[in-house]
This record gives structure tokens, C-alpha cells and sequence, in this order.
């Protein structure tokens, strides 16, 4: 027969007053539902103050006072960007002057020079890679390895290259180009490669001097925009390992040259939580100042959201400068 257990006396519990008790969620922060028909605005003002709401128009704010005073605004692009179909908010950004930088890595080059050639790209891995077809797409690595020989030849980094090959030549969706959009606006864009990473390496047309020449002019350009962060923003969508660590090291460079680059807000944007961006773009760059931002979600909805956002913010910045000019 088994031993009967004593039971806790809860008779003794010393209770606190909620009143004066510290609480997290209050009503004033709560949501606003949407009135059909009201702006865009209403809209980012109705979504409660709490978690990632808040955080997404902290980062929309952010970039808002960056774009308000001249300051940096560096968007680091994974190559999922391109795919998911967001090439267009992309180049709205670099046209309304809320992108002044970009950084990629090399499978951004490849799906936005096929999207302006073709108007697709993304082929179908698992299939082509069971008869040895996958990656060996002729037009795509011809041309991606003739613009970077080229530009290695003419001491330009990666991004310039790429973006010159696609401005002046024959691609009839060059409007939808990233970086054709970056070399017609003069905007710096990076891209950052591993050998061995993209398809157009594979083909025998690829140069390994001057993919590695291209990209490190590329590095060191990256580090002369990292150089002028302070006060600006820094957004890494999509790039779990790349981007990061090649942020990580310029902005270490940036500061051992003696530039103060601190006290900027940097957002890294992706599906889950990744070690590396949250380390390396989210909290080691703005120990010394500044703000760290971590928004999940799908690159789809979140971007459109942010790039929404920064535009309503923008315009309206816009208006009260006039109204005060007045």
C-alpha cells in the first residue's frame, strides 16, 4: 500500500495587489481594426504596440529619420528577394532615395539578370539535378562570366559589372533590374561570393581571378559605405550566413580605420531566427550604441510591408516640412 503524499497548504499564499503590479500589455497598446477605405498609415498606426508590430515600425521610424537626414540606408539582398517577386519594391526603394546601398550574394546576380532577360528564373533543382542539367543554363552563365571578366579588366567590383551588362544590353525587363537600377541611380551595390556557390562557377567560361578581384573590390566598397552607417540603417533580408559575416568584417574594418560607425539600427528580416544574422547583424554591431530588430515573416508580406511603410513615413516627413516652411 503506498504512502499517501503530502499536499502544499496554499492557505499561507501571500497575494499582491494587480494594481501595482508591473504589466506588460496594456489596453492603449492594443490594435485598431481596419477601417476599409482608410490609408495605408491608418492601417501601420492600428497594429498594436507589442512584439513584432512594434518592431516593424521601430524599423520603419528608423529608416525614416535616416532618409530625413541624409544618413545611410544599406539593404543587404539574399537572393530569395529576387525570387518571391520583389525586385519591383526594391527598385521603388532605390528610386525614392530609402535604399542608398546595396550588398547581395552572388545567386542574387544570377535570378535578377534572368528575370531581365526572360522575364523567369528559378529552375526546378531537384529534377534537373538528377540528370546533371541543373545550373548549366548557357545564356545565364555566358553572360553573368563575360560582364565579370570584364569588369575585372576594368577594375570595377562585381555589382558594377553585373548592373553595366544588364543596363546597356539587351534585356527587355532592365526597369525590373536591381542592379541595372543601382548602375543607372549611381547607387554603390555589392556582391559578395563564394566560390563554388553559384551556377555560372561551374561553366568554362568562369574566371576564378576575377570573380575573386570583382567581389573583393566589392568588399572594400562595402566598407566605405559601412564607414558612413552612423546614424543610418542597415537591413539584412534573407542572408543566413553570407551577408552577415561579410557585414561582420567590414564593419570591423570600417572602425579600425577610426570611422564611427555606431549608434545605427540594424533589422535582419527572414522565415525563422538564425544564429548568424541575429549575432552578427542584430546584436554584436550596436553594443556600443544604436538598435538591434529581428522581423519574422515571409520575405513576400514583410517587405512590401516595410517598404510601404518607409514611403507613408517618408511623405509624411515630407508634409510637415513643407507646413513648417510655410
Amino acid at each position: 500500500m503506498s504512502r499517501r503524499r503530502p499536499r502544499i497548504d496554499r492557505t499561507k499564499v501571500r497575494t499582491v495587489s494587480a494594481r501595482r503590479r508591473s504589466s506588460k500589455v496594456k489596453l492603449a497598446e492594443e490594435a485598431t481594426p481596419h477601417r476599409p477605405g482608410s490609408r495605408f498609415g491608418d492601417f501601420l498606426d492600428g497594429l498594436p504596440e507589442i512584439l513584432g508590430a512594434r518592431d516593424l515600425r521601430a524599423a520603419i521610424d528608423a529608416g525614416a529619420r535616416a532618409h530625413a537626414r541624409n544618413k545611410t540606408l544599406l539593404w543587404g539582398l539574399g537572393a530569395h528577394v529576387v525570387k518571391v517577386g520583389l525586385s519591383p519594391i526594391v527598385v521603388d526603394l532605390l528610386e525614392r532615395g530609402l535604399a542608398t546601398a546595396l550588398m547581395m550574394n552572388g545567386a542574387g546576380c544570377v535570378h535578377d539578370l534572368e528575370l531581365a532577360l526572360m522575364g523567369r528564373t528559378s529552375e526546378d533543382v531537384a529534377t534537373s539535378l538528377d540528370d546533371g542539367s541543373f545550373g548549366m543554363a548557357g545564356e545565364t552563365a555566358e553572360r553573368l562570366n563575360r560582364a565579370i571578366r570584364a569588369g575585372a579588366d576594368e577594375g570595377l567590383g562585381m555589382g558594377e559589372a553585373v548592373g553595366r551588362e544588364i543596363l546597356e544590353g539587351a534585356y527587355p525587363n532592365k526597369d525590373r533590374s536591381i542592379l541595372a537600377s543601382a548602375a543607372r541611380l549611381d547607387v554603390p551595390a555589392s556582391v559578395h561570393v563564394a566560390i563554388g556557390t553559384d551556377i555560372h562557377h561551374m561553366h568554362p567560361g568562369a574566371d576564378g581571378a576575377a570573380l575573386g578581384a570583382t567581389s573583393y573590390r566589392d568588399f572594400e566598397m562595402l566598407t566605405s559605405v559601412v564607414a558612413t552607417l552612423g546614424s543610418g540603417i542597415v537591413f539584412n533580408v534573407g542572408s543566413a550566413v553570407i551577408l552577415p559575416e561579410v557585414f561582420l568584417k567590414a564593419l570591423s574594418l570600417a572602425r579600425n580605420l577610426g570611422h564611427k560607425a555606431h549608434g545605427f539600427t540594424s533589422v535582419d528580416m527572414d522565415f525563422i531566427r538564425h544564429y548568424r544574422p541575429q549575432a552578427n547583424v542584430v546584436e554584436r554591431p550596436t553594443r556600443t550604441g544604436g538598435t538591434g530588430l529581428s522581423l519574422v515573416g515571409h520575405h513576400e508580406i514583410m517587405v512590401p510591408l516595410l517598404a510601404a511603410g518607409l514611403a507613408e513615413a517618408t511623405a509624411a516627413s515630407k508634409r510637415r516640412s513643407k507646413r513648417r516652411a510655410r
